[in-house]
């Protein structure tokens, strides 16, 4: 059975969330959504190959402000970020960026966010795809916290690709240019309140404007657009082709509360030895001392080009299933179908052959390092 790979509609109506940039995404064309933290993202606009070759050789602008963030902010704001997540930020600063993967006390991974440090006791944790807010108000109680937890008015706007940096210096100025990687600055655009951090969902360079108040969306996606003129700017989305080809992982396809951060390469951010007692450290300490059973590697896929997994795809080694396509795309700058799969730990070593069976049949893959995760 041949699967159609057309989109379904998402019907759009008041009580569907929105961010502040939804009108002008709409006027610049966006083609289709998804629904991510409960609300509207867009994923393409011309097409995805065409948004992901804008993105590698020019510019694009993406509404993200899909990406919640959990504010928070009082005495214990410090105590409760670091029991939330295995990575040690004892030495995270003011004005600092940290990718800080949260796990529960079984050591499953439940969001994996950035944590941005406003103040000595003010936090944003911007996340992926799940409920973080209620998790951490559940934590802060639970120990008896004293802090303030609220989703912000924060939306923010991602300007990424090889000419990002010219777009944001001409909107803002030349001091951005001195902005590390994972590190933010606070402005002001005219009237508009800004966290400007280097950051993005790509490989490709870029930052992310986090705009304070929804008010003013269509102004700063606007004045970005103008900004952006003389060097081809273009409106797009996070691209899973660029992502699957940087070994970038999307909380809810490559990785759920079912995974353990050594499942997914991510065990160097879990910090067993510092004396802080954080959330599921006695499991993590022994799932490390046991050993993984599985865990994510690249695959190359044989075959025409694809155009993406709905589904997670079953793997088989000599007639048995030892694992699933994640996420996959065909990379038109590889000429390579490429995907992220869980494997059988003891079949993950590089140019192991497998069967991938896909909706329209089963095709041989191969254990690669591209994507390197």
């Amino acid at each position: 059975m041949t699967v159609s790979t057309q989109l379904p509609a998402i019907g759009i109506v008041q009580r569907t969330r929105k961010s502040p940039f939804f009108d002008a995404t709409q006027q610049a064309g966006v083609q289709g959504f998804t629904v991510y933290n409960h609300m509207l993202m867009p994923i393409f606009y011309d097409s995805p190959e065409a948004d992901y070759w804008h993105l590698m050789n020019n510019v694009s602008m993406w509404d993200v402000a899909a990406e919640r963030q959990v504010e928070i902010t009082g005495p214990d704001a410090f105590k409760l970020v670091q029991l939330l997540t295995p990575r040690n930020l004892s030495k995270c600063k003011i004005g600092q960026c940290k990718y800080v993967p949260l796990v529960d006390q079984h050591g499953g991974i439940l969001n994996d966010p950035v944590l941005l440090r406003l103040g000595e006791n003010h936090f944003w944790l911007s996340l992926a795809d799940s409920d973080g807010l209620l998790w951490a108000k559940g934590v802060a109680l639970g120990y008896g916290l004293d802090v303030n937890i609220c989703e912000p008015d924060v939306s923010p706007l991602a300007v990424q690709g090889p000419k990002a940096e010219q777009v944001v210096a001409d909107l803002l100025g030349d001091w951005v240019k001195d902005i590390r990687f994972f590190w933010f600055k606070e402005a002001m655009l005219g009237d508009i309140p800004l966290i400007v951090a280097r950051s993005g969902w790509s490989k490709q360079g870029g930052f992310e404007l986090y705009l304070r108040d929804s008010q003013y969306g269509a102004q700063l996606w606007d004045l970005v657009a103008a900004a952006g003129k003389p060097y081809g700017i273009a409106p797009g989305t996070p691209s899973t082709i660029e992502r699957v080809e940087s070994g970038l992982l999307s909380y809810g396809n490559d990785m759920t509360i079912e995974n353990n951060p050594y499942e997914v390469g991510l065990g160097k951010f879990c910090d067993l030895e510092q004396p802080v007692d954080f959330i599921g450290k006695a499991a993590l300490k022994r799932i490390k001392a046991e050993g993984v059973t599985q865990k994510l590697v690249g695959i190359e896929l044989a075959g025409d080009p694809i155009s993406g997994n709905a589904h997670y795809w079953p793997i088989y080694k000599d007639g048995t299933q030892i694992g699933k396509v994640t996420s996959s795309a065909y990379s038109p700058r590889l000429k390579k179908n490429l995907g992220i799969a869980m494997l059988a730990i003891d079949h993950t070593t590089i140019g192991t052959t497998l069967d991938v069976e896909t909706p329209n049949g089963t095709r041989s893959a191969t254990v690669s390092n591209t994507p390197k995760l």
